[in-house]
C-alpha cells in the first residue's frame, strides 16, 4: 500500500470555501481517477502563523498507480487548483510506503 500525502495550508480568508470543495468536489475527483481506493482529509492540530493546513492522504495499492495518476490525472487536477485558489495555498506531497 502507497499513501500520497498532501499537505496543504489554505490562508483563512478561503478556508471554508476551499474545504467544502475539497469535500465535495476534489477528494472524489482524486479517487474517481481509478488509481485511489480511497481518500481522506485530517486538519493538522499545530498553530500555524497563517492560514490552517490539512494533510491529505489518497491510498494507492501500488506505485504504478501512483504513477499513472501523477501522469494522467494530477496536472489537470492541480491546474484546476491553482485557478481556484491561485496563491492562497501551499502545498507538498510525499510518498509513504505501508509497512
Amino acid at each position: 500500500m502507497i499513501i500520497y500525502n498532501v499537505t496543504i495550508n489554505i490562508d483563512d480568508s478561503h478556508h471554508d470555501e476551499w474545504l467544502k470543495w475539497m469535500k465535495e468536489n476534489h477528494i472524489k475527483d482524486v479517487v474517481d481517477s481509478g488509481c485511489f481506493s480511497s481518500g481522506t482529509i485530517f486538519k493538522i492540530l499545530v498553530e500555524e502563523q497563517t492560514g490552517t493546513s490539512y494533510a491529505i492522504q489518497y491510498r494507492a495499492p501500488n506505485m504504478d498507480a501512483i504513477n499513472r495518476y501523477m501522469k494522467d490525472f494530477a496536472p489537470a487536477l492541480r491546474k484546476e487548483s491553482i485557478e481556484k485558489f491561485g496563491d492562497k495555498f501551499t502545498a507538498f506531497r510525499t510518498l509513504l510506503e505501508e509497512v
